[in-house]
């Protein structure tokens, strides 16, 4: 061990000086002794001056040598600066991680300091609040903000739950901002586009209200025929079965509906369905019949174009699809009217067509005509039988089979709706 090695070359010295002092007088072994103090002080001066430079400057690759006990010194400084290095460059790589990672979080964090200044920010909260990383950092957030709801929520100091934020340009959003203190003096400013989230809840509570307003209707006509029958127990046999029909179409109507809930639930549930080769020109035939059969007469339903490809598909669903959009086309179409289906090959994908002259689509309605119980005419829909969810099912038949739906239509001239079905689904 160096200290030890020091502490007998000291002992050594003092010997040596000994023996000088015995041989050549005290004075000599004295200032034998003397001398050598006198270096070793030098040594010691100039190693302390190295190392009061280094600290100045303090660098890993620079760190002065020397021999003897300074040696140990300069070696223990060394490893306890390379250490401290390699966990400067561990934090540093952590920081740098943790702000990638924050960087990348769709949710907007703001972290404000006690004076609710910006100290950073990632882009998703400069996209939700319209700040800017450059120009706004240490600027006051109050200052900044454009919505007069979330200042005074941080006015407040109550922030046990989130402030909804309602934007309406450039489009419309809905944001839930919430702040989080996260020390004495720092809070994070917590921001989320809950647009979609809001959209599904409305889509839900519309659902709800739709599906109870369909079943009061025929629920409340059947209620009232019983409750005549009731009151009305010696009322003629015509009268009883007149009421009778009209209390069987009213339950059918229901059947209808809970019929199409349960096949929209299916399809949106994912449930996985077996595949076969679907002969769809036999199937062209079935859905005339079928049309011919609902029309009782009224419209000329023909088939136009007929090409020979087959498709790799669920029959029963495409039956389901494409039987919903024939009848569709029956419903809205006048009597002496006529509805053509078709069925070609077109370059790499196979088309399915039905084409009526009936009353058309105004253009703004037919972005939204898959929408569950979206109906362009509601007293014209329920008066020919629909349920308001036949195109909602089409809809999510055809995505099973990576379909595509195209709906033209011209005012008071009629509807086109085209299904392009994939190269991959179709046998030549």
């Amino acid at each position: 061990m160096l200290w030890l090695r020091s502490i007998i070359y000291y002992f050594l010295t003092a010997l040596i000086a000994l023996a000088i002092s015995a041989i050549a007088g005290t004075v000599w072994g004295v200032a034998f002794a003397l001398c050598v103090v006198s270096i070793a002080c030098l040594f010691h001066i100039f190693n302390l001056h190295r190392l009061h430079r280094w600290l100045e400057n303090p660098q890993v690759d620079n760190v002065p040598g020397s021999f003897m006990l300074w040696q140990e010194v300069f070696d223990q400084i060394y490893a306890e600066v390379r250490k401290q290095k390699k966990a400067k460059e561990r934090l540093a790589g952590t920081l740098d991680r943790f702000l990638s990672a924050a960087e990348a979080l769709p949710d907007g964090v703001v972290i404000l300091d006690d004076n609710d200044r910006i100290e950073w920010c990632n882009p998703a909260s400069c996209e939700h609040l319209s700040l800017n990383r450059k120009l706004d950092m240490g600027q006051p957030i109050t200052h900044l903000l454009r919505y007069p709801s979330l200042r005074d929520y941080l006015k407040q100091q109550d922030f046990s739950h989130p402030v909804i934020i309602r934007i309406t340009r450039p489009a419309e959003q809905t944001l839930s901002a919430q702040i989080v203190p996260f020390d004495s003096t720092r809070k994070l400013l917590l921001s989320r586009d809950i647009t979609q989230l809001e959209r599904v809840q409305t889509v839900h509570r519309d659902f709800v209200a739709n599906v109870s307003h369909e079943l009061r209707t025929p629920l409340t006509v059947v209620g009232g025929f019983i409750e005549t029958m009731i009151d009305m127990p010696s009322s003629d046999a015509a009268t009883r079965e007149t009421h009778l029909q009209l209390m069987y179409e009213q339950t059918q109507r229901m059947q209808r509906l809970v019929e199409d809930l349960l096949t929209l639930s299916k399809l949106e549930s994912g449930a996985q369905v077996r595949e076969e080769e679907v002969d769809i020109p036999q199937l062209m035939q079935l859905l005339r019949t079928e049309a011919n059969g609902l029309s009782q007469g009224r419209h000329t339903v023909e088939i136009g174009r007929l090409d020979r490809p087959r498709l790799i598909g669920n029959h029963d669903e495409l039956h389901s699809a494409l039987g919903n959009l024939v009848s569709n086309a029956i419903r809205y179409t006048p009597p002496g009217g006529t509805i053509t289906i078709g069925w070609e090959k077109r370059d790499d994908t196979a088309c399915f067509t039905c084409r009526d002259t009936g009353i058309g689509i105004a253009p703004e309605h037919i972005p939204r005509l898959t929408e569950r119980f979206y109906r362009v005419d509601r007293g014209r829909s329920r008066n020919t039988g629909g349920t308001g969810l036949g195109l909602a099912i089409v809809k999510h038949i055809l995505h099973r089979h990576q379909a595509q739906m195209i709906i033209t239509s011209d005012l008071g001239k009629g509807s086109e709706f085209a299904v392009k079905f994939p190269q991959a689904r179709v046998i030549e």
